[in-house]
């Protein structure tokens, strides 16, 4: 071990350096030895059947309602980059809805000789005629943005644009728009997002956009939220001081800011007349991870008599709530098991049931329309159990089905089964398992990612159905501290100092697949993406002995360097400070890079990640394989060139990649 170790000890810091010649050779050499090892028959028989599962036509287009159209970015076989397209209700029902392609992003790609990835669009209510489209290069972060017109079906001559940045850019009118891009030296955040907010009018030089707004360098991001409801417009400007606390203001008519005094650490929206609150920490008599509403007027005018709308208990906590144009819908999760409520706005506040919960289902709400009527679109869809897309209309009732997707593998005798691991501190960890459960132990596929408050939750994936389960694989969900399954306590235990717990989770679900004798740990691989990567880096190097196999995906394994890498400063406020002596005693316990021994006796591990990667640098993946290689471990590491954060640019990278884990994984684990 070297947790004391400097900065300065570092032998692989040459491969922090992107696109250097040295790094660049050393990366084609890996890739090479990553074919030359999974390459072959299978590989490709594998990679042929995922890339079928990814195109196949008969999937669900999940549509943004806007207006009289419903709106949809689609990718296939013939389309890799993709259609932005647009069609009616009407036609939207029917089998084969008759799209309307506004941007065909392959042609355009290759008419400007650019690799472009779709970003998405800001829309501009209520007629929606004018929408700004960001599209990156290769798929990373950094976006350019063109004023599109839908009428037209052309991207506007001298209308609004801007070049490659971390860009965020919000309608402020017709004929203005709030803009935060790096607008040069100074006005970007150590992590590299928007420091300012500028008022760009329509005609003028962005040079000449007015700022309204600013934060400090040490701020995460400056933004702009607007409430569109007639009659009741408002501009929010804010500052995320660190990933999880938020500073926000009312801009006046006048320009004039207005603080919001709700607590720093609270997530909160207003919709109308109304404010609701949902604070992280004890609130005014009020739990943490409780909803709470108010006038919002009545509010900013000093009063504090909210309305409580949900209030959590040891086994529930709200996922979210989405408007419709009178009512609100709550994601209420028990045991990892959601069911969907609608409250009504009133004297007091009427409830009833809008779905119920099922094991191994989660229900969700695609879209609302916030500013027309209460319709929604729900989807529903499970582990076994392909989506199925409904449209209902509050208050009347009844859903019509609007599409079910394609089955992409065989479920008979396969089951659905929920567990509970004791971790190391007493604390109960659900789990979900899948498959073919019949008292002999099988390879068995792990997976978790326990951190910012993101939420495993059960989800159809053919992929993972065909490649896996019907090979007679296991695949087990793991719902550990640092998500959101049980609220913001269920977070915070695994927040900063409190990480381990994470670990010490998935460490005791993965001793519990043992001992149940669903499988053993020879047959017994995990995998994890980003933060989740980071969780495999510790289980590698911490508790090597639990697993037979691991991918990491476009991972952090650095934890001394992470916040001094791309956008690493961002989530100082998750980790901790390396920089702080008290914090790096935490970091140093576990960060996998510095904890590689030439002693150890490690599972194999296959390390993925992307060159276009702007959010986790590949330099932790590349350092993390490049020492354990020089320590002598079986470490297999691939890096597709395009992709970003998602690790693969389009379906024939997603598969190719998916394939070589795949292989990865099975040659080893079916033993």
């Amino acid at each position: 071990m070297c947790i004391s170790c400097s900065v300065t000890d570092d032998d692989f810091r040459w491969l922090e350096q992107i696109d250097s010649p040295e790094a660049v050779a050393w990366i084609d050499a890996r890739n090479a030895e990553a074919l030359a090892l999974l390459g072959g028959e299978p590989f490709e028989h594998r990679r042929t059947q995922i890339r079928e599962i990814l195109d196949d036509g008969r999937r669900i287009p999940y549509p943004a309602v806007r207006g009289a159209y419903l709106y949809d970015f689609w990718t296939d076989a013939e389309h890799p980059r993709g259609l932005w397209r647009r069609t009616t209700w009407e036609s939207y029902r029917d089998a084969e809805p008759d799209w309307d392609v506004l941007i065909d992003l392959d042609a355009l790609g290759a008419a400007e000789g650019e690799n472009w990835v779709w970003g998405g669009v800001a829309d501009l209510p209520p007629r929606f005629d004018r929408f700004l489209v960001k599209m990156s290069r290769g798929g990373s972060d950094a976006v350019v943005v063109r004023e599109y017109d839908v009428e037209a079906r052309e991207f506007v001559t001298g209308g609004y644009a801007l070049p490659e940045a971390k860009s965020g850019v919000t309608w402020a009118d017709s004929d203005s728009v709030f803009v935060m891009t790096d607008f040069g030296p100074g006005t970007t955040t150590t992590s590299g997002y928007a420091r300012l907010v500028k008022l760009w009018r329509r005609g003028t030089d962005l040079s000449a956009a007015e700022t309204v707004f600013e934060g400090v360098e040490e701020d995460v991001v400056v933004g702009v939220i607007t409430d569109r409801m007639p009659g009741f417009e408002r501009v929010f400007l804010y500052r995320w001081l660190d990933f999880i606390r938020r500073e926000t203001w009312l801009r006046r008519e006048d320009g004039a800011l207005e603080m919001v005094p709700v607590p720093e650490d609270a997530t909160w929206s207003t919709h109308g007349e109304w404010l609701v609150v949902q604070p992280r920490t004890e609130w005014l008599g009020h739990p943490a991870g409780s909803l709470l509403a108010i006038a919002f007027q009545s509010f900013m005018d000093g009063d504090l008599a909210f309305e409580v709308l949900f209030t959590p208990s040891p086994y529930s906590a709200l996922q979210g709530w989405w408007w419709t144009r009178h009512h609100l819908i709550l994601d209420v999760m028990t045991d990892v098991r959601n069911h969907l409520e609608v409250l009504t706005p009133g004297r007091t506040w009427h409830r009833a049931p809008l779905a119920a919960p099922e094991t191994g289902v989660t229900t969700a709400i695609v879209d609302t329309n916030t500013d027309e009527n209460d319709d929604y679109l729900v989807a529903s869809t499970g582990y076994l159990r392909p989506a199925t897309l409904r449209h209902g209309c509050i208050p009347e009732g009844g859903e019509e089905v609007l599409k079910t997707a394609p089955s992409f593998f065989d479920t008979d005798g396969m089951t659905v089964e929920q567990f509970f691991a004791t971790s190391e501190d007493g604390t109960k960890v659900p789990y979900f398992v899948v498959g073919r459960i019949d008292g002999r132990p099988r390879p068995t596929l792990m997976t978790g990612y326990g951190g910012f408050r993101v939420s495993r939750l059960p989800d159809y994936d053919g992929v993972i159905g065909r490649t896996w389960l019907e090979r007679g694989g296991v695949f087990v969900e793991a719902s550990i501290r640092g998500g959101g399954e049980y609220g913001p306590a269920w977070h915070e235990a695994a927040r900063r100092d409190g990480r381990p717990k994470a670990y010490e989770d998935f460490a005791a679900i993965a001793a519990d697949l043992v001992e149940r004798g669903i499988t053993t740990r020879e047959r017994l691989g995990a995998k994890g993406r980003s933060n989740g990567g980071l969780l495999m880096g510790v289980m590698l190097t911490r508790y090597p002995q639990l697993f037979g196999a691991i991918w990491a995906g476009v991972p952090l394994m650095d934890m001394q360097r992470y916040h001094r890498m791309l956008a690493g400063a961002s989530w100082m406020g998750e980790y901790g400070d390396p920089d702080v002596p008290e914090d790096w005693a935490f970091l140093g316990a576990y960060s996998p890079y510095h904890h590689v021994r030439a002693d150890a006796a490690y599972p194999p591990i296959l390390i993925t990640t992307s060159t276009r990667d702007d959010r986790v640098h590949p330099g932790h993946a590349r350092k993390m394989a490049a020492r354990l290689l020089a320590h002598g471990h079986d470490v297999t590491y691939y890096e597709n060139r395009e992709g970003g954060h998602a690790g693969a640019a389009d379906h024939e990278q997603e598969a190719f990649v998916a394939a070589l884990a795949s292989e990865f994984l099975w040659r080893r684990l079916d033993t």
